[in-house]
């Protein structure tokens, strides 16, 4: 049996676990310890278990920690950089014109 391309990432079939979708939704939030107490959880117990989410909440966190780091001045990127982290993440609709 193949995996469908657009299979979502579970750990296998354990009560509560979200999948990995869903839980990088709610990252940014946990991150900022604005997450509702009763989703906490759930997201804790997937990230103990999932080193691909785990890497990217500490990636998260780090970049959270290196821009609140830099001056009032200098929290923009060069455009060009801007677009070229955009397009890396594949966020490009998010881009300002």
């Amino acid at each position: 049996m193949t995996a469908h391309p657009h299979h979502t990432h579970h750990h296998g079939n354990a009560a509560g676990l979200q999948p990995c979708v869903q839980v990088l939704t709610q990252l940014n939030d946990y991150a900022d310890h604005t997450l509702a107490v009763e989703l906490c959880a759930d997201l804790e117990a997937h990230l103990a278990q999932c080193e691909n989410c785990q890497i990217v909440l500490d990636t998260l966190r780090k970049t959270i920690y290196l821009v609140h780091r830099l001056p009032d001045s200098e929290q923009t990127l060069p455009q060009d950089v801007e677009q070229r982290l955009f397009a890396t993440l594949n966020l490009e609709e998010y881009l300002t014109a």
